[in-house]
């Protein structure tokens, strides 16, 4: 004969679960990628690009090339580094010519696992 197991039982291992996942963070650790080249020839050395400075960092980055800055349409940049995922960031090009000008300018990224980012940049 079986034994019956009961709905306490049956549920116990999935609330458990679940509760443990709400209460981690979407992001491990915080901190930033401070000013950080993305790519070769695409930042971190002057006049050659932005860096960014992204909120609760793990892993992302995000280059804008300076021939970008003078896009008269919207620019989109995919910030997935070495995540496991990805956001975008999109910037205007009024923000883009604002970054042109030396001033740093902050967006946030799209949301994905629940969490998006602050993304702070500045030309060097």
């Amino acid at each position: 004969m079986k034994k019956q197991i009961s709905r306490r039982d049956f549920f116990a291992p999935a609330v458990g679960t679940t509760l443990l996942l709400l209460l981690l963070p979407g992001c491990g650790g915080g901190g930033d990628s401070g000013l950080a080249a993305a790519a070769a020839g695409l930042g971190g050395t002057p006049g050659s690009g932005c860096g960014a400075q992204i909120s609760f960092n793990h892993g992302h980055v995000l280059a804008i090339p300076t021939a970008d800055l003078d896009s008269l349409t919207a620019m989109t940049y995919d910030i997935q580094g070495n995540a496991d995922h990805s956001h975008s960031v999109t910037f205007s090009p009024a923000q883009l010519a604002t970054l042109k000008t030396g001033a740093s300018v902050t967006v946030t990224s799209t949301a994905a696992f629940s969490h998006q980012h602050d993304i702070t940049v500045s030309c060097v």
